[in-house]
């Protein structure tokens, strides 16, 4: 096959007219070549980090998105599936995405459970990790999440962060506002990236300590505006990620928004290209070309080097994608699942209580981060419920693997003026998380997960909607159109509801992930995450 375009050759910052010749998946010349074909050639878009479970899709599914908008690979952490199905759920991601051409480079999940302090759905120990660092299709030890773990000296922890310095395995880091002796330690420990700064100054201390820091934007956690003007000068550490992006979102567009939205605020291109293309290849040694004579033939066509709409991308020399149609299709696959609880009485949700004070999640907008307020409590026969007047509204965390009774807090922002939300998508172990308006839309919404075994709904007292997820109660069993337009009409109804968010379910998701501070809610009970200890709700 040969292919003319105006190539960009990133490694010498050159573009230059020319025409490719591949045989088989490598590329074997690059000559120059005079044409007049207006698009350009770059190496294709990688994505240093993400959840292939926040995309509601299984791998071969997300691949039929992610070709069109130009990503030829990830790096991929399983752990969302693995809190829930263990081992099997890590084998289940690489099967179904060994069926199809995209490039997913998997690792070994280094946190389940994330946290001592919350119900998951498996244990992978130290043991395991050696285990997966073994098979070649592990490709590194996903974030260490147990940040207190390593800087505390935890042996289970220090355990598998020595095996994947044994098997020369690259350690993905977590480490949100950590600065200072206790950052160096966690460096010290052999981890070598970080994709949790939100603010300027922390991601420059981390690039100084030799951290590789990756620009995140998600559909929930959005850092790119706040990290964006370290690229000029950190380019050669630094990546582009999406961490968590949701179906809708996905459809939009991918690591091509963020290459578009750099260009525009007038970075060099051959900076932005080492950084969306090259950088991930170079630090976790992934076997994906980067446009040279002998690479795999990994690269996309696109319009311009303004907006980046892909024409046509290519995977080991295969079309994959072109001029709007993906080449290839849904693949069978079994579902596999991991939920055992009962349905809940509405009795479950009250909180019999005098307290004059509570606590308060305070969750903010395209942030992981919550603040903890403090409110003055609204009672009603002995029960402290939600008060939707000042938008402080009961959240309920209910034990999927086992009946127990759920666990409750109260949280701003969520705007809700009437009925529920709820989620089988808490990160990261993955119980059902709930906000709503009275203790009785709260336990339809939960009520309406449990019997489905997972998913993301919505109800008023006239209308409910869910969109099943039958995987791990965190993926759906549908075609990638149908999952994205399901999901949008749920959001929809959330914010029909009163929520202001952006991405409520997105927000909601992570909630009950309590390695990320201030305050988040666990099946166990509130939680300090920056102590890293329960606490009270009565303030």
């Amino acid at each position: 096959m040969k292919l003319q375009g105006n190539i960009v050759d990133i490694k010498n910052k050159r573009i230059f007219k020319g025409e490719i010749t591949v045989e088989n998946d490598r590329i074997i010349s690059i000559e120059k070549k005079q044409h007049t074909v207006e698009h350009y050639i770059i190496p294709g878009f990688i994505d240093a980090h993400i959840h292939i479970e926040s995309s509601m899709l299984v791998p071969s599914e997300f691949a039929k998105i992610a070709v069109k908008h130009g990503t030829v690979a990830t790096v991929s952490d399983p752990h969302e599936i693995a809190n829930v199905c263990g081992l099997e759920g890590v084998n289940f991601m690489i099967e179904n995405g060994k069926q199809v051409p995209l490039k997913f480079n998997f690792g070994a999940p280094s946190c389940v459970p994330a946290t001592t302090f919350e119900t998951a759905g498996a244990v992978i120990d130290s043991e395991d990790i050696k285990q997966l660092l073994q098979n070649p299709d592990i490709k590194y030890l996903t974030e260490m999440m147990n940040y207190p773990g390593v800087i505390f000296n935890d042996e289970e922890v220090h355990k598998k962060l020595a095996w994947a310095q044994h098997f020369k395995k690259p350690t993905d880091g977590h480490v949100p506002g950590v600065i200072g002796d206790d950052l160096t330690k966690y460096i010290a420990a052999g981890i070598s990236t970080d994709h949790e700064c939100f603010t300027y100054e922390e991601a420059l201390e981390k690039l100084q300590k030799g951290m590789k820091v990756l620009i995140r934007e998600g559909s929930a956690a959005k850092n790119f505006d706040a990290l964006i003007d370290l690229l000029p000068e950190h380019f050669e550490n630094m990546m582009f990620c999406s961490d968590d992006k949701h179906p809708d979102d996905l459809m939009l567009g991918h690591i091509n928004q963020l290459c578009a939205r750099a260009v525009a605020k007038g970075v060099d291109i051959f900076k932005v290209l080492q950084v969306a293309c090259i950088n991930p290849v170079k630090h976790y040694n992934l076997d994906v070309g980067q446009l040279q004579v002998g690479d795999f033939a990994d690269f996309i066509v696109v319009e311009d080097l303004i907006n980046f709409r892909t024409l046509q991308t290519y995977i080991n020399g295969q079309l994959v994608f072109d001029n709007g149609i993906t080449t290839f299709n849904s693949v069978p696959f079994k579902t596999i699942n991991n939920f055992n609880c009962e349905p809940k009485n509405v009795s479950d949700f009250g909180v019999m209580s005098s307290a004059e004070n509570i606590r308060v999640i305070e969750a903010l907008e395209g942030q992981l981060v919550t603040n903890e307020l403090t409110a003055k409590t609204k009672i009603e026969n002995g029960n402290i419920v939600s008060d939707i007047n000042n938008d402080v509204l009961k959240m309920a965390v209910v034990n999927r693997y086992q009946n127990t009774a759920p666990a409750i807090a109260f949280i701003k922002n969520f705007g809700l003026k009437e009925g529920a939300i709820a989620s089988s998508v808490g990160h990261d172990s993955h119980n059902v998380i709930a906000v709503g308006t009275s203790d009785e839309a709260i336990c339809k919404a939960v009520n309406v997960i449990i019997k489905n075994k997972g998913g993301v709904c919505a109800v008023s007292s006239s209308e409910e909607k869910i969109l099943p997820l039958p995987i791990a109660g965190i993926i759906s069993d549908k075609p990638v159109e149908e999952v994205a337009k399901d999901y949008q009409d749920i959001d929809e109804m959330a914010k029909q509801l009163g929520s202001k968010l952006n991405a409520p379910y997105m927000t909601l998701s992570f909630m009950a992930l309590l390695v990320i501070p201030s305050i988040k809610l666990s099946d166990k009970g509130l939680f300090d995450g920056t102590s890293f200890k329960f606490i009270s709700l009565e303030a």
